[in-house]
């Protein structure tokens, strides 16, 4: 939810999310087959409000949460609905990109989404005031820090860590990513990639889809419990 990478190696994509929590919210429930609207999606989830930060769906289409647009913003209680119950209502559409052109997001608070669909890679974002959406080049790597825990500054600076860390391996593969996002700048509570701060927020998970021609892997690893859960599926 808090830090997420794509990288595309021999036709492979690797997607790849770090969740950053406050400890006092329940553990997530490990990703299962959930049916919406007809459709077959995987997806871990949050006890609390019901929604997800990660689902992948039948087709292979994958959506990842992100707290936060382009800077922190101030927190306006109380919004309309869970982020996390936006991404449902997305995945579950029968296209999640038309599903965003036109859904309305008043009272909403701000969000990031990285979605992969139908070999596209778009960035949307809603602000509080307007959505945006950027199309990205699947055939790049790209890497994305919320802006509600990080400030630009160190954005730029775990960006960096990435690209020196895919320029260090020539060969990438799902369990180098997994690595990446579990021991980068370890030593570094505040600001590496799985944090703990002063154990009020920490990361949580780490949650991976793979996606080959028609079959899609999905890993999610509790941090907290240190169990791991995979599963399978051919996408249609």
């Amino acid at each position: 939810m808090c830090t997420v990478s794509f990288v595309c190696t021999n036709d492979t994509i690797i997607i790849t999310s770090n969740r950053d929590e406050k400890i006092v919210r329940p553990s997530a429930i490990p990703p299962k087959n959930y049916v919406l609207n007809g459709k077959n999606i995987i997806y871990p989830k949050d006890p609390k409000a019901g929604g997800t930060w990660y689902v992948v769906d039948e087709k292979g289409t994958v959506l990842v949460l992100l707290n936060g647009a382009v800077e922190k913003h101030q927190v306006k209680l109380p919004y309309r609905k869970s982020r996390g119950l936006i991404v449902l209502e997305m995945i579950s559409s029968s296209s999640p990109k038309e599903f965003w052109d036109e859904m309305d997001l008043d009272n909403i608070e701000p969000f990031t989404l990285v979605l992969f669909q139908d070999k596209q890679l778009f960035q949307l974002r809603w602000d509080g005031i307007e959505k945006s959406v950027l199309n990205l080049d699947i055939h790049k790597n790209h890497v994305w820090s919320s802006s509600t825990l990080y400030s630009k500054e160190i954005r730029e600076q775990r960006a960096k860590w990435f690209y020196t860390f895919l320029a260090n391996n020539l060969k990438i593969t799902e369990d180098k990513m997994l690595h990446f996002h579990r021991y980068t700048e370890n030593e570094n509570k505040e600001h590496g990639l799985v944090i703990n701060r002063d154990n009020v927020m920490k990361t949580l998970s780490i949650t991976q889809s793979v996606i080959e021609k028609n079959k899609v892997m999905i890993h999610h690893l509790d941090l907290i419990t240190d169990k791991e859960y995979s599963k399978t599926f051919i996408s249609i």
